[in-house]
């Protein structure tokens, strides 16, 4: 257990996963069991008084936390929970006066295994690739930023006034000044640049280099990310910012005015040095103590304890998807109640969205305002085939509920090509499986074949938790045994992807022509079996032609009932056979699913532009990796497939307040306006 005096400290979101117990809020002197008193970085605010009082009246050790260098996407001044704190049991890192755990770490030997370092060597690529910083919402700095002539471009760091680490760094307001004239005298003839910190430019707080322009010298105002920036200078001066450590990550020349935690090494051409730093580090040992060994990592989507790759794969999703949705956006064929989706699914910092009753409105609007449109597919009109706009649809990984219950979605689909379930024009996912290469990013294919392997463990479908999970009637040994699964029969997949069987009832009838004597299990769609969509068929209608009926059973508990080698899936163009194909079902289908066309499935279509053999892994990279977008909807973070089986498998949808309820509280605050104003 551990004692906490600051309410912000002890309402970090996981704060008892960081430091691995729980947290008592102002225990009192009597209280037992207590490891350690907890208080952020080195303020000498009340709280952190109080902390130390306690520490050293209880005989306990003092950690102080601060946010690690991987923190958030977004400036932890925009509430952005942290992905990494520093626990330090000794000091702070960038406390130069005395010792912290990593410049402890730093001065030990022994902890550079083979295991560390090889990590190392695939997380920091990975990372420069990504280009990922501590905070993560910045877009890239175009590339002729500094300018594209043959003069030296050197770059200077500025930092906010009462920074704790440049005042703990040894340094002030002098250092920065030295700093510039420093900079000019070495490079005579250079162009120089000033690269102001964030909070400055969010007009939070005030910078060091406010008044120190000249004819030489620019300051970049515009937030971009660091390492995109750092790319375009040749040198590199700092006092104690980040920026500087992450300058080493590109191999440039760094210049230290202050003693920052990464200086002292043999890294940087340091004007003030510390006694205690002896050792002589390699970059990739310096970056593995900071980065890996250092910081405590937590995945706020899973809420469990993460290493530094899965950290990066997630920062690298927020910053995708945020680069991605930055700017305007004209949307239109949502209802009230998906409006909530739009605003999630193309949620950035630089995200602006307005919402329109028709996709002829929202376009006409989005040209003369250069935004861009997007629209619910399905809301397109009888051919759906609109150029200029981005289509949404749901995902194949959807909810814990059906949709048409109103669960909201862990998936969703973006595509600006056309749309997957319409076979007649190309879609974005049809061109991923006609035309990536798979072997080229590294470990997708086996990502593929491990998501595969955990979706048939997990027992996980596009809906989830909406039947019964037992189904124990057995099923004839000695004959073949045919699943078809029910559609809704005026979803625009059947209506797009099917040519002469657009029934479920003729479905039936043509599988039974075909197999006269196999045992078939027809399974209607669950939204059908609710009364929310079209496709139900009477006992009358199904006599003859289905063996069993399957009414109020969990798709997932019908698989592992079906044995490989005796059962065919007959199928329109349900994704209930894309789920079959993972499992190695032989798949035989009628209509034009996305799955189709590619040599898993047995067709009675015919797909000129789908002439490419995939193999599962492919399909599943393609069809659950690459094309969607997934979303969890309580730490409001892009997220992984492999994020969101762990939500579904828990079966606890979100909490979100229904489209009625929001349209009741909307009317009591017009009617409060109303009588105040």
């Amino acid at each position: 257990m551990f004692a906490c005096f600051s309410s912000a400290l002890k309402n970090i979101p996981h704060l008892e996963t960081f430091l691995g117990g729980p947290v008592l809020f102002r225990p009192s002197a009597r209280t037992s069991g207590l490891t350690a008193a907890v208080t952020w970085g080195a303020k000498d605010h009340d709280a952190g008084l109080r902390a130390q009082r306690f520490a050293a009246e209880n005989n306990l050790p003092l950690w102080r936390l601060e946010d690690g260098f991987l923190r958030s996407p977004d400036l932890g001044g925009r509430d952005s929970a942290p992905l990494s704190l520093v626990v330090d049991q000794s000091g702070i890192y960038y406390d130069a006066a005395r010792p912290s755990d990593l410049e402890t770490l730093l001065n030990s030997a022994g902890w550079e295994t083979p295991e560390l370092m090889s990590l190392a060597g695939e997380a920091l690529p990975a990372l420069v690739a990504g280009d990922l910083s501590k905070y993560n919402y910045a877009p890239p700095a175009p590339p002729d930023l500094l300018g594209c002539g043959g003069r030296p471009k050197i770059l200077l760091l500025d930092q906010t006034r009462g920074d704790k680490s440049v005042e703990m760094g040894l340094a002030g307001p002098e250092n920065f000044q030295a700093m510039l004239v420093a900079a000019r005298a070495e490079h005579p003839g250079a162009d120089f640049f000033v690269k102001t910190h964030p909070e400055v430019i969010a007009g939070r707080k005030q910078g060091y280099f406010n008044f120190h322009k000249g004819r030489d010298l620019t300051v970049i105002s515009e937030d971009y990310s660091p390492l995109s920036l750092l790319a375009q200078a040749d040198e590199v001066y700092a006092v104690t910012s980040q920026m500087g450590l992450e300058a080493l990550f590109l191999g440039k020349t760094v210049h230290c005015f202050g003693l920052p935690f990464y200086a002292g090494w043999g890294l940087t051409r340091d004007r003030l040095a510390c006694g205690r730093r002896t050792r002589r580090r390699s970059l990739m040992e310096l970056w593995a103590a900071a980065y890996i060994l250092y910081p405590r990592y937590v995945n706020p989507v899973t809420g469990r304890r993460a290493d530094i790759q899965e950290i990066i794969r997630l920062l690298g999703l927020q910053r995708h998807h945020c680069q991605a949705n930055r700017g305007v956006w004209a949307v239109a064929g949502f209802s009230r109640r998906k409006r909530s989706y739009a605003r999630a699914f193309l949620s950035s910092p630089e995200t602006t969205i307005r919402f329109f009753a028709t996709p002829a409105k929202a376009s006409k609007w989005a040209a003369r305002a250069g935004a861009r449109t997007m629209v619910w597919s399905s809301k397109l009109g009888d051919d759906g085939r609109e150029d200029n706009l981005v289509r949404m649809e749901d995902g194949f990984l959807r909810s814990v509920g059906l949709g048409s219950d109103f669960a909201p979605p862990y998936s969703l689909v973006m595509d600006p090509d056309g749309i997957y379930y319409d076979p007649a024009a190309p879609s974005r996912l049809e061109k991923i499986l006609a035309e990536y290469d798979f072997q080229a990013q590294p470990g997708l294919l086996e990502r593929a074949a491990a998501l595969r392997r955990l979706i048939i463990e997990k027992r996980i479908s596009k809906y989830n938790k909406i039947g019964s999970k037992d189904w124990a009637l057995a099923l004839p040994r000695h004959c073949r045994v045919i699943l078809v699964p029910g559609q809704v029969e005026d979803d625009a997949s059947v209506l797009r992807g099917s040519t002469e069987i657009r029934s479920n009832l003729a479905l039936l009838r043509e599988v039974r022509r075909r197999r006269p004597e196999a045992f078939i299990i027809y399974k209607p769609h669950p939204d059908v079996e609710r009364g929310n969509r079209r496709g139900a068929l009477t006992s009358a209608e199904t006599a003859g032609l289905a063996d069993l009926e399957l009414q109020g059973v969990d798709i997932s508990a019908v698989w592992p009932r079906l044995d490989r080698a005796q059962t065919e899936v007959h199928t329109l163009t349900s994704l209930v056979g894309f789920e079959a194909l993972l499992r190695g079902l032989t798949t035989y289908t009628y209509g034009g699913p996305f799955y189709a066309g590619w040599g898993l499935s047995r067709d009675d279509m015919v797909f000129p532009r789908r002439g490419r053999l995939l193999t599962p892994d492919e399909l599943t990279a393609a069809v659950l990796i690459l094309y969607p977008r997934y979303y969890d909807w309580n730490s409001r973070l892009f997220c992984a497939p492999e994020d969101v089986l762990s939500l579904l498998e828990a079966g606890r949808p979100p909490r979100l307040l229904k489209p009625r309820v929001l349209g009741l509280l909307k009317e009591a605050v017009k009617r409060l306006a109303a009588g105040l104003f």
